[in-house]
Parts: structure tokens; C-alpha cells; sequence
């Protein structure tokens, strides 16, 4: 196979995972999730509010359409693969509810519960598989500036025992990484 050949192909291929990324981006979804849909198919990069030159947080976030439109899956990862997690969103039928379950590779999950209010996302998740944090309270905005703001209380016997908040924007260029 000629050089030109392979070339050939390469752009056929590349647009057609294109043109299927733009499809996805647009296919059915389920009507309770459609307030989601302004971020699937994108990159977000965030940087902690408490993060440092000498000492860097910076968090990747990646939303997709999953399960024909049935749910979303959002992966995330922190400074290149120290921490992440990948969560699964869905709208179940019995409870009337948005729900969600999120794995991290710190070996702990949360299940958890999202109520939309406008352009904001509110969760609630309970937090098995560790002996800190019993419960996270988070807050998702979409801004008027097309920035993404997160922010989230963790509790632990009842008592806040600490927060974090995270301003996102849209970076194709980012990465999920796992290590």
C-alpha cells in the first residue's frame, strides 16, 4: 500500500470518528438527563482553588453520552492519573430521581442522588469504603462565561470537616489520564 493510500485512509478515518463524535453529541438521550447535554462530548480542565505554583492541582473532567442515552459517564482525573474516578449518571424510574455511582482509583465508591436547579447541578452521595469523609455535598454551575464552577463540602460524623472548589473551561487538548 502507497504512501498517498494510507494517507487517504487516515483522513477518512479521522473524519468519520468525528462526524460519530458529533452524532453522539446529539443522539437521544433521556429526557430527564437533557440538562447534561451542554456538557457531553467535551473536555473541561479545572484548576483547585488552593492550588499552588510549587504544588498544582488540576483536575480533567470528560462527559459522554452512555448506554444508548440511558445514562452519562463522566471520567475525571487529577494531576495526570495521582487520583481519578469515573461516574455513572442515570435517571431512575422508581424513585423519580437522578441518581449516580462514582468508582475512584483511591478504592472508595459513593452513591448519590442530583437535583437540577436551573444551570446548576446539586448532588448529595453517601461514601463507602473508607473511615473519613461519610458524605459529600457538591454544587455544579454552568456560568454565563462558559466556565464550569464546582465546588463540594465533606462531612464526616455529621460535621463539615472540609470543602474544595474548582473553576473548569473547556480544553480539548486535555487528557483523562489513569496510571
Amino acid at each position: 500500500m502507497n504512501i498517498t493510500r494510507i494517507l487517504s485512509l487516515t483522513v477518512f478515518a479521522c473524519l468519520q470518528l468525528s462526524a460519530l463524535s458529533q452524532a453522539a453529541e446529539t443522539a437521544s438521550l433521556e429526557a430527564n438527563l437533557e440538562p447534561f447535554r451542554p456538557l457531553l462530548g467535551k473536555t473541561w480542565r479545572g484548576e483547585f482553588k488552593n492550588s499552588r505554583p510549587d504544588r498544582p492541582m488540576i483536575d480533567v473532567v470528560r462527559w459522554e453520552r452512555a448506554l444508548n442515552g440511558k445514562a452519562i459517564r463522566v471520567l475525571h482525573s487529577v494531576n495526570d492519573g495521582a487520583y481519578g474516578g469515573e461516574s455513572i449518571i442515570r435517571w431512575d424510574k422508581d424513585a423519580q430521581k437522578i441518581v449516580y455511582n462514582y468508582f475512584t482509583t483511591a478504592g472508595f465508591t459513593t452513591t448519590g442522588t442530583m437535583t437540577v436547579e436551573g444551570q446548576k447541578f446539586i448532588g448529595l452521595e453517601k461514601v463507602s469504603g473508607t473511615n473519613g469523609v461519610t458524605e459529600v455535598r457538591s454544587v455544579t454551575e454552568l456560568r454565563a462565561d462558559g466556565s464550569m464552577l464546582a465546588t463540594a463540602e465533606y462531612t464526616k460524623d455529621g460535621k463539615v470537616t472540609g470543602s474544595r472548589e474548582v473553576i473548569y473551561r473547556e480544553d480539548a487538548k486535555s487528557e483523562v489520564k489513569f496510571r
